[in-house]
């Protein structure tokens, strides 16, 4: 195996030492505020597996990274979210005159004991591409800045007994807000995301009318995240935002529609109809009908005629 397509585990102190920064205060945190006169680029080759959540906040840096495949864009301020055991390839930057890059990196254990160990891994937004960011308003800019300044603080200069309890409270506080502002991009973005809406309703269509299903079984989130060139996460986040429906509930919706259809207007059994479905046990179909419309598929057909 070349060199450059080797994994690098590191940790805190090698990231640090891989930029020329000074040693972190704190083996399982830190927070980087990126000097002018560095670069946030990888300076050895080959991917990064991280063994951190990797909170970014950036104002006048765009670019490309392996992670996710995908172009991310600070060039008017952003926030990406990273979960511990994703790879991280080698990163390439531009930058504006005026940039600045926050880089929060917090390991699993720093929060153990604590109710954000369980509660962090419910923010869907660690799971999204990076072309998928946190487009920040000035205020909210604000807002995250002026969180991390605290968290800088309470790091470089107070760490003590208490320190911990602060830094976690600030954490959370952090996510919370980053929770609220990703809803209110949902809606500000509200046409951009209909669109989506309305391919992920061609997408299912396509995939019935051209019987993938019995090939391949009942269409996923995974399957239409893939075809949108969105994260399952971000999909079903989005979905949910504007509908107020799970992308899975949508699916279901969808697969009811063409069963009552079938039932409606076919002499197939129901066991011919779960099979055209996708479905590999006709009970998985009946089960699933029945939770949908209170009827058995017999006896919606049977009320239908």
């Amino acid at each position: 195996m070349k060199k450059s397509n080797s994994i690098n585990i590191r940790s805190l102190s090698d990231i640090h030492r891989d930029h020329d920064l000074p040693a972190p205060q704190h083996p399982l945190i830190s927070l980087i505020n990126w000097p002018k006169n560095s670069t946030p680029e990888n300076k050895f080759t080959g991917s990064v597996l991280s063994n951190f959540y990797r909170i970014s906040f950036g104002i006048g840096l765009s670019g490309l990274s392996k992670y996710g495949q995908c172009h991310y864009d600070y060039a008017e301020g952003g926030m990406t979210f990273i979960t511990p055991n994703q790879i991280i390839g080698k990163c390439s930057y531009d930058f504006a005159e005026e940039w600045s890059l926050y880089t929060l990196l917090v390991h699993p254990d720093f929060l153990l004991s604590y109710p954000l160990a369980k509660k962090i891994k419910q923010y869907g937004f660690f799971s999204y591409n990076t072309n998928e960011a946190l487009h920040l308003s000035e205020k909210e800019k604000t807002t995250i800045e002026t969180i991390l300044k605290e968290i800088e603080e309470e790091l470089s200069n107070r760490i003590d007994e208490l320190s911990q309890d602060v830094v976690i409270s600030q954490i959370e506080l952090l996510l919370t807000y980053a929770n609220r502002f990703y809803k209110r991009q949902f809606i500000t973005r509200k046409s951009i995301n209909s669109d989506l809406v309305q391919t992920l309703e061609d997408i299912l269509d396509d995939y019935f009318i051209s019987n993938k299903t019995l090939n391949a079984g009942t269409p996923t989130v995974q399957y239409l995240a893939e075809k949108m060139n969105v994260s399952p996460s971000y999909l079903s986040d989005m979905v949910r935002s504007l509908t107020g429906q799970k992308a899975l509930s949508l699916i279901h919706q969808k697969v009811i529609e063409v069963a009552k259809e079938k039932l409606s207007t076919t002499n197939l059994s129901v066991s011919e109809v779960a099979y055209e479905l996708g479905f590999g046990h006709p009970s998985s179909f009946t089960k699933l009908f029945k939770a949908k419309t209170n009827l058995s598929p017999l006896d919606f057909r049977k009320s239908f005629n």
